[in-house]
């Protein structure tokens, strides 16, 4: 089942040469020591994704001058972020991060829960950063830097949403290594991912450039050097993922304002329909997701029907008798991963919407309004 708010249910060793003499070209992946992140990207060659400095001298100039210029143009713009331990429990780590419109973006959870960090930009100069603002639920963090060094800019996020298939490059610092950068594909774009909060992260971007611990909270760019996402987590087996640019440009405006976001929340629990409960449920065809759950009290509370009962099909319980959704102001919802972007990126507490359901076999529209989505206790 999953839950609908949406819920689906170290100092590091460092090189006194420059960064840009350090990676000419292309090096290595992408996430963040402490959380989610698997495969190391050194040396790896398979594919072609990862270059060492012997493997660029055997490039052709038309092949490897394109990613040279887009390392060179943001690399300044990437930083090291390095969290202090506090206690066996809290024993510090290191991640990466960017600057946007004089902040830096980072995820929430390399800031571990710190109120200033260290960071490294590539000019090899340190600053003392404030977190001025975290969102558990987006892995997002903001810091604010009083003065940042001569060569950076800022990057920016893309104006389009990424594309499968598209060539990217994750920059940051996998494992400690400062300045590396990878180069891979978006494998897939509008996933919804679990998190430790129990809600999922919605419209995700799969890559297969590599992710490894360090990296969590750099950039995925496209060949403009424009930001498509902020790497968060690596699956290992040539999967990685990032927050995309649209969620990212929602909630940062609010953590530099408020120190907070606030998520639309439904208050539904939801099972996707497949074949299987499809048939159970005398559905049409296997589409959208069914109401198995209503938080009591929540927005769907009296709104919205959840399944009734349980039936065995092959010896596994399939659901029965609840609401599917189908559509939302509108705009089909064809899975749970369409439901979770759609709340995540087209909705805000307080907005009434419509929501299209097929109940005992007939369509109908009902309206609800959302609310905030409630504190949880993590882990």
């Amino acid at each position: 089942m999953t839950f609908v708010g949406v819920s689906f249910r170290v100092t590091p060793n460092r090189t006194s040469l420059s960064r840009r003499r350090l990676l000419r070209s292309v090096g290595a992946g992408t996430a963040a020591l402490g959380f989610v992140g698997t495969g190391s990207s050194i040396g790896r060659a398979d594919d072609g994704d990862d270059l060492t400095d012997s493997d660029s001298d055997d490039r052709t100039d038309s092949e490897g001058g394109q990613y040279t210029a887009v390392y060179e143009e943001t690399i300044d713009d990437v930083v090291l972020v390095t969290v202090a331990g506090v206690d066996e429990e809290t024993p510090g780590g290191l991640g990466s991060g960017f600057v946007v419109d004089d902040y830096v973006v980072t995820n929430d959870h390399v800031v571990q829960g710190a109120s200033e960090v260290e960071l490294q930009f590539s000019d090899e100069q340190w600053r003392t950063a404030t977190v001025v603002g975290t969102d558990t639920y987006s892995d997002l963090a903001v810091l604010e830097v009083e003065d940042f060094p001569d060569p950076v800019d800022g990057l920016a996020f893309a104006d389009e949403q990424a594309a499968i298939g598209q060539e990217v490059l994750a920059l940051g610092n996998p494992l400690g290594f400062d300045a590396s950068v990878s180069r891979g594909i978006v494998s897939g774009v509008g996933r919804s991912l679990p998190s430790p909060t129990g809600f999922s992260i919605p419209a995700a971007i799969q890559t297969d450039a590599p992710v490894d611990p360090g990296n969590s909270g750099g950039p995925l760019v496209n060949l403009e050097g424009d930001v498509l996402g902020v790497v968060f987590a690596g699956a290992g087996r040539g999967i990685g993922f990032a927050i995309s640019a649209a969620l990212a440009e929602r909630v940062i405006p609010s953590l530099i304002e408020e120190g907070t976001y606030q998520h639309a929340f439904m208050g539904v629990g939801v099972e996707p329909v497949g074949p299987v409960l499809a048939e159970a449920n005398d559905l049409e065809e296997p589409r959208g997701v069914m109401i198995v759950r209503v938080t009591p009290n929540g927005p769907a509370d009296g709104v919205l029907e959840p399944a009734t009962d349980l039936v065995a099909v092959d010896g596994a319980p399939v659901p029965v008798g609840g609401d599917v959704v189908v559509a939302i102001d509108g705009e089909p919802i064809p899975n749970q991963d369409r439901l979770s972007s759609y709340l995540a990126l087209e909705t805000s507490p307080g907005d009434e919407i419509e929501v299209e359901v097929v109940r005992e076999g007939e369509r109908e529209t009902v309206v609800l309004t959302l609310e905030e989505r409630p504190p949880v206790d993590l882990p």
